[in-house]
């Protein structure tokens, strides 16, 4: 062997990413960009799922988690699924079902349809149904698949393992739809089930820290390390730009709008645009704004790895004790009002004449500079 192909050898045991080799070898469609529009992303079959899907690998995405995007033909469904990392699903189109068997053999089948959210307990056995004859479903999931392949590069450990975790399973009446209340304070109140028939409807509690008027509710779903909540702007109001970690995936629920994200004061903005179906995650530390322009109240839903219950990382667990609605002023990571770039406000009045919808943020901002 020459010292040349010695030295490419070398470099195939250097720098490897156990994860990304995987999910080249499942061969399906590989989606990466800033923000996703997932009606538009193309399926391809996936042979593990007995359907077709999809990987969508987000700028901001970090390391620790990805999206999959599960395409159910009509009439069709998955195949039974058992593995050793996380999963939270949003469904994006659709009506269908899914059953899960706990570890004692009981089986809890629950129904879903567009902006159901639900979890799959850790490891229990479970399967897909599109309960439409004429119409595909798509479900989208955000795992932490791959910190899970990077931390043991064995396919087998994380797809074929035995061990049961009854205690992550709940109650059953979490996979009705019903769940426990429990209260924290604002912007931190969490509701724990298994599953939410529909976002849209979910009742949420006042943060106005957060700002003008917005409300929140954060989930606690299957006893499970990922993340996810949803929050709501009022008609003509915006959230405080703010910043954190990577990983958040951001989704709309309903209503339209845009965020603006960047990472110095002058910087042009980048910006996303969004309605039901966009996904976006914010990079490390860029921070960002979101802007509802609908003449209606504007959701959005957000899945992350480290959740209130188990945060995971020093970084998460600083942002869900104070630093997403703490001023940057008092060492948090959120821009008051006061604080905020000029032209962002004006980008806003700008865009509310496009749509019609009256700004009602002139008891924060003073509006007659504009």
């Amino acid at each position: 062997m020459s010292e040349a192909e010695a030295e490419w050898e070398a470099t195939d045991k250097y720098l490897l990413d156990p994860y990304l080799d995987w999910i080249k070898g499942e061969g399906i469609p590989i989606v990466e960009d800033f923000g996703v529009d997932l009606f538009a992303v193309e399926t391809k079959p996936w042979a593990r799922m007995g359907t077709k899907g999809a990987a969508v690998h987000l700028k901001g995405r970090g390391d620790f988690m990805s999206l999959f995007l599960v395409d159910l033909a009509p009439g069709g469904k998955s195949d039974q699924q058992r593995h050793l990392f996380e999963e939270v699903v949003y469904v994006i189109d659709g009506h269908g079902s899914t059953t899960v068997v706990a570890a004692d053999g009981r089986k809890h089948t629950f129904e879903w349809g567009p902006k159901s959210l639900f979890a799959l307990p850790l490891n229990a056995t479970y399967q897909h149904f599109n309960g439409s004859g004429t119409e595909s479903a798509r479900l989208c999931s955000g795992t932490n698949l791959p910190m899970m392949m990077n931390i043991f590069h064995s396919e087998g450990f994380i797809f074929d393992n035995p061990y049961e975790f009854p205690e992550r399973v709940g109650a059953a009446d979490y996979f009705a739809g019903e769940g426990e209340f429990l209260p924290v304070k604002p912007g931190r109140h969490m509701w724990e089930t298994n599953f939410v028939p529909s976002l849209s409807n979910m009742e949420l509690q006042g943060w106005q820290n957060r700002g003008a008027g917005g409300t929140s509710i954060v989930f606690a779903l299957a006893d499970g390390l990922m993340h996810s909540h949803t929050s709501e702007m009022p008609v003509g109001t915006y959230k405080k730009g703010h910043r954190h970690g990577a990983d958040f995936h951001v989704f709309c629920v309903h209503g339209t709008g845009y965020s603006l994200l960047w990472y110095n004061p002058d910087d042009e903005y980048v910006r996303v645009d969004w309605r039901h179906g966009v996904v976006f995650a914010p990079p490390e530390g860029m921070f960002h704004q979101h802007f509802n322009t609908d003449p209606s109240s504007a959701r959005y839903l957000a899945i992350a790895l480290g959740s209130q219950r188990y945060p995971f990382t020093e970084s998460k667990r600083s942002h869900f004790d104070k630093g997403v609605d703490t001023s940057l002023k008092d060492g948090g990571n959120q821009i008051e009002y006061e604080d905020q770039n000029p032209r962002i406000h004006k980008i806003y009045l700008e865009e509310l004449a496009k749509t019609g919808a009256e700004s009602k943020m002139g008891q924060f901002i003073d509006e007659s500079k504009y």
